[in-house]
């Protein structure tokens, strides 16, 4: 059977296939349209295997309604992609509805066509030619607020915030403004695993003795050096950057407010 271009122009507009790969699946398939469009499914798939050990370190992020996915890509190219944003707002929509908290409840979710989202990525993955994942999954039932920063004027968002809280929404959208530029690991020190801190406090009391400060010293250097850690990883105990002179937890405080847990999530990280 004759292979016309109108053929090849109709698989193409049905799959996103090549030229070439359009017409060797009609050729191969002798004209049939259905075998065709699976041969490439098939063959896209494949290709699509051979691609997971690519890092995927692009992406977007996506958040609403105390939900937050991280749809990552292997380029900026792909996360502009006008199909891949749709899909990352359809797993979105999933998320939400479904109640999904972690990636493997995500992928099993259905989105509004039926499909389930792990063979929604997978096909969509075949289709662009590129190492596509949901990378990450976070949803809170409390009060829950949702920032998505752009990190270019021409991209989709690739660093979302979501803050669950108690007390006021504008002090919650602060606290996640400085979850999203300071990149605290906890929102308080009882969170902080305990041999962590221990190991911070060795590591301190090893340095001071190293640098020959005086014994009597060594328990306030200690101490000193301890607070500083948290003051990095600790959202409470980090500067307020809206807030001169105030701590995170100062100025929610003030506000009677509190950041019960957040979740950041940044393409790349």
């Amino acid at each position: 059977m004759a292979i016309t271009a109108a053929d090849v122009k109709k698989l193409r507009d049905a799959t996103g296939a090549g030229m070439m790969d359009a017409k060797k699946a009609l050729t191969e398939t002798d004209g049939d349209f259905e075998k065709a469009v699976e041969a490439l499914r098939i063959h896209g798939l494949a290709k699509q295997a051979k691609r997971a050990d690519r890092e995927a370190t692009n992406g977007i992020v996506a958040g609403r309604d105390g939900a937050l996915i991280q749809f990552a890509a292997e380029t900026d190219f792909v996360a502009k992609n006008a199909e891949f944003v749709e899909l990352a707002d359809q797993i979105l929509d999933a998320v939400i509805k479904t109640g999904a908290t972690d990636v493997e409840a995500a992928n099993a979710a259905e989105l509004a066509s039926g499909a389930k989202v792990a063979d929604a990525v997978q096909e969509l993955g075949a289709k662009i030619g590129e190492n596509i994942s949901l990378a990450n999954v976070a949803q809170y039932s409390g009060d829950s607020h949702v920032y998505l920063h752009r990190r270019a004027a021409d991209l989709p968002p690739q660093v979302g915030v979501l803050v669950e809280y108690t007390g006021d929404k504008a002090l919650a959208h602060q606290a996640a403004l400085q979850v999203a530029a300071m990149n605290p690991r906890w929102a308080s020190r009882d969170e902080v695993p305990a041999d962590l801190v221990e190991n911070e406090r060795r590591i301190a009391e090893a340095t001071a003795r190293e640098e020959g400060k005086p014994e009597g010293a060594l328990p306030k250097i200690v101490e000193g050096r301890v607070n500083g850690f948290f003051k990095d990883v600790v959202l409470v105990d980090q500067a307020a950057v809206w807030e001169d002179k105030k701590s995170v937890g100062a100025a929610l405080q003030e506000g009677n407010t509190t950041i019960v847990r957040f979740a950041r999530f940044a393409v790349g990280a």
